[in-house]
């Protein structure tokens, strides 16, 4: 590091770590300043599928899947009924080939394409994840990256708690406050927030997403609306500050994540009264409101052992199954005494769906995919709905600037993943999968780069 300060400080240790590698790796310093010393463990990044969108990549080719970001677009429209972020969507899916590929060859992380099923609101496969599908592998191999390299230093645990600007109005310095309460004033021409979003403070959260916020909170007691604060004080725009990733499938018992796997595989929700009560297939994310909805706000997610297996692969669900929150039964009876449903109800969902998996009928939510009838013994495991991260914050262009209220961008200031306007549109229906991590990692190696060209690096 220079003695006059770094050229980047990145707070936040999540997919902000991409921005620190991608600068050093082209001759920039490098500050990473992360509040919790558990970093690896307990941010959104590590607690992610490490599900990450790639429109247009080689494993795509290879497996002879035609993507393209105008295919992504429409997705998102469609699934955000229009009222999506089209143009920062169109940003993120032109720049995630040479992310995913960059992530690969450049850093050595072993990636592949899932196509063993397909997520919801996805015209393609275009997720490329990491063995184990869990978020750990992704951070501990983007975190051993880090420390590696002589360009880069990390704080940790130290709190971003302020940026300041000259004259003109462009980044001069950050300041940092460790947890003694000292507080430094670190030199810079840039900063990259991406510390997340709000999901950690429940007045924020009550304020803007109240549909969700009796819900459990899945995330990084870190993610408090830093950027939010920071962004506002410099006269930032905001957006879609009501969007949300929710998920209507951690486990009440184990508090692990069972996954949506096990419902486009074929499984479905049933509530206290033993019946469905709508079309799983919609989204895990909007699902987890209408859960929400139900009696005591809690349900039960019915498969069989066909499902289990299929799911295996998610580091999430086998820690479901080790820590013992699924009952298994071996008829629908044993399986209404299991879960305590009426029996009746149970026994007429089995048949019903049994039915409709067959080809026999239309269901009555209008889900037109079970894959396969459900056979016993059944698998059942007792869900709540949970917030995992927000999606609203600083409004951002296409190489990651902050822009002010006016749409003029903030000298030096970068913003990424929940701390950035999402393109998940409002509320959380219009969440696709990767809409978490796409942002997160897109948005932060768009700053990088975006950097480097100002420091006349490239």
């Amino acid at each position: 590091m220079t003695a006059a300060g770094p050229d980047l400080v990145v707070a936040g240790a999540g997919g902000g770590l991409v921005a620190a590698l991608r600068a050093a790796q082209q001759g920039l310093d490098v500050l990473v300043v992360e509040a919790s010393e558990h970093y690896r463990r307990g941010n959104n990044t590590s607690m992610s599928t490490a599900m990450i969108l790639g429109i247009g990549t080689r494993w795509q080719r290879d497996a002879g899947i035609a993507d393209s970001p105008d295919l992504f677009v429409e997705d998102v429209r469609r699934k955000t009924g229009g009222a999506g972020d089209e143009r920062l969507a169109r940003a993120l899916a032109e720049v995630s080939p040479r992310l995913v590929e960059w992530l690969a060859d450049d850093t050595g992380l072993a990636l592949s394409l899932v196509t063993d099923f397909h997520y919801p609101g996805h015209s393609v496969d275009r997720c490329h994840t990491v063995e184990g599908r869990h978020g750990t592998v992704l951070l501990d191999h983007l975190a051993t990256a880090v420390a590696a390299s002589p360009r880069i230093d990390v704080m940790a645990p130290a709190r971003l708690v302020d940026v300041l600007v000259n004259d003109a109005g462009a980044v001069r310095a950050a300041v940092v406050e460790t947890p003694d309460g000292a507080r430094e004033e670190i030199d810079t021409p840039a900063v990259l927030l991406a510390t997340n979003g709000y999901g950690a403070d429940p007045d924020l959260v009550s304020r803007h997403c109240p549909e969700i916020a009796g819900a459990v909170y899945h995330g990084s007691e870190t993610s408090r609306g830093d950027a939010l604060r920071i962004g506002a004080a410099l006269g930032a725009g905001t957006a879609f500050l009501d969007a949300y990733q929710g998920h209507a499938a951690l486990a009440q018992k184990s508090a692990t994540l069972v996954g949506w796997a096990t419902v486009m595989h074929g499984g479905f929700m049933l509530d206290l009264t033993g019946r469905r009560f709508g079309d799983e297939t919609t989204g895990y994310s909007e699902y987890a409101a209408v859960l929400a909805g139900r009696p005591e706000a809690t349900g039960w997610l019915v498969f069989d052992r066909r499902v289990h297996d299929a799911c295996l692969p998610f580091t999430d669900f086998r820690q479901t199954v080790e820590s013992g929150a699924l009952v298994w039964a071996d008829d629908a009876e044993a399986l209404a005494k299991a879960t305590g449903l009426p029996a009746g109800e149970v026994a007429a969902e089995l048949a019903t769906t049994a039915a409709l998996a067959r080809g026999e009928g239309t269901d009555r939510f209008g889900r037109t995919g079970f894959e396969a009838p459900l056979e016993p013994p059944y698998a059942a495991v007792r869900v709540v709905p949970a917030l995992f991260h927000t999606q609203g914050g600083l409004v951002v262009d296409g190489s990651a600037r902050v822009l002010r209220a006016g749409g003029s961008p903030i000298p030096g200031l970068y913003a990424s993943g929940g701390a950035a306007a999402s393109i998940s549109g409002h509320g959380a229906s219009g969440y696709l999968a990767g809409n978490g991590l796409l942002p997160a990692l897109g948005l932060a190696f768009l700053a990088a780069d975006h950097v480097v060209s100002r420091e006349g690096k490239r």
